[in-house]
């Protein structure tokens, strides 16, 4: 059985911003080659597996979850520290104090500067301080910096996985690796099952910062249905109720204009009827995910969105549930059985 915590510590713990995910798909690709029978990376660094069913004809299932993570990106050096932008949607109130790694080869450890509170004014003080105004420390004089780390060398947190009590995991990352391993355990857990369409297994690359690896992805496939697994907010006591999801209460499934209903409606039958807690997303414009660019792939494509709940989104510390993990697996599992024979008309 798949072990759940090594995955999320391998996969979580390589360092893979938009645009550089190399490293992630490395090990993506180790993992999932015993559960598919063809493997490939095309030319815009998707991961993209198929286990074929042996129908001819069969039609094709596309699950998805993106590998990349945000980041951040330098763009020069000013008195021996990194001037940088960001990649995808990193908030400026987590970089003050952070630990990160600066991607040259080898890895150069750094920190974000932050001013001590001793020299605080009374107006700055609760400020957020504006990205362009940050720096990373590295420890490098001006011209070692200039040597050492090119203009355009990416940056990310520094961290992997760690467990916090007994039923959750926490780390970098998670959005969106940790779906990536839930589409692991839903293979794992069809290995044995006669299938009636071809599944094909997709770790797409540039989600956070445009979806491009989705949108080739899936052209490329041609799927007939397409499900995109993605992260949503967990609840937290500063979280709006309506907008946000119990960790442990299962995952979300998507309702809304970007799932198509009959996808929805699987979803949700095959959750009650495996007795499977799940929780309804309503999702009422664009989603966020993926499934926004699959949806009108080349004429349209069948799309179902399915989340598991996050605590912490695009912070070095996201947080689920193992649970949800495993629930949200067993879910995607029970959707892709029969699939053919119960194709709606």
């Amino acid at each position: 059985m798949l072990d759940s915590k090594k995955v999320l510590e391998e996969l979580c713990g390589c360092t893979a911003p938009s645009g550089f995910e190399g490293p992630a798909v490395e090990i993506a690709a180790r993992l999932l080659k015993p559960l598919v029978d063809e493997l490939q990376v095309d030319r815009m660094g998707n991961l993209i597996g198929v286990r074929r069913c042996g129908q001819p004809n069969a039609r094709k299932l596309l699950l998805d979850a993106h590998l990349d993570e945000i980041g951040l990106l330098v763009t020069g050096v000013e008195e021996g520290f990194l001037r940088f932008r960001s990649i995808g949607g990193v908030d400026p109130r987590m970089l003050p104090g952070r630990e990160v790694w600066v991607l040259t080869q080898p890895p150069i450890p750094g920190i974000v500067a932050c001013q001590p509170p001793h020299l605080h004014d009374g107006e700055t003080e609760n400020k957020s301080i504006p990205l362009s105004d940050l720096r990373i420390d590295v420890g490098l004089s001006q011209e070692q910096a200039e040597e050492k780390i090119p203009v355009g060398t990416p940056v990310v947190y520094r961290g992997s996985c760690f467990s916090l009590g007994k039923e959750q995991m926490c780390g970098k990352a998670m959005d969106d690796r940790s779906c990536f391993t839930v589409l692991l355990r839903a293979m794992e857990l069809l290995a044995d099952k006669k299938l009636d369409v071809d599944v094909y297994v997709m770790g797409s690359t540039r989600e956070e910062v445009s979806g491009v690896g989705a949108t080739v992805g899936t052209w490329s496939v041609q799927p007939d249905c397409c499900v995109a697994v993605d992260v949503t907010h967990g609840r937290t006591p500063d979280g709006p109720a309506d907008k946000t999801f119990t960790l442990g209460g299962g995952p979300a499934i998507g309702v809304g204009p970007n799932m198509t209903r009959w996808m929805t409606g699987r979803m949700l039958d095959k959750a009650r009827e495996r007795e499977i807690p799940y929780q309804q997303e309503i999702m009422s414009g664009h989603t966020g995910t993926n499934g926004w660019e699959m949806q009108i792939s080349r004429e349209g494509v069948a799309t179902s969105v399915l989340s598991l709940p996050l605590k912490y989104m695009h912070t070095p510390i996201e947080t689920l549930s193992l649970s949800d993990l495993e629930q949200t697996a067993q879910l995607l599992a029970a959707f892709t059985e029969d699939l053919g024979k119960e194709w709606p008309l």
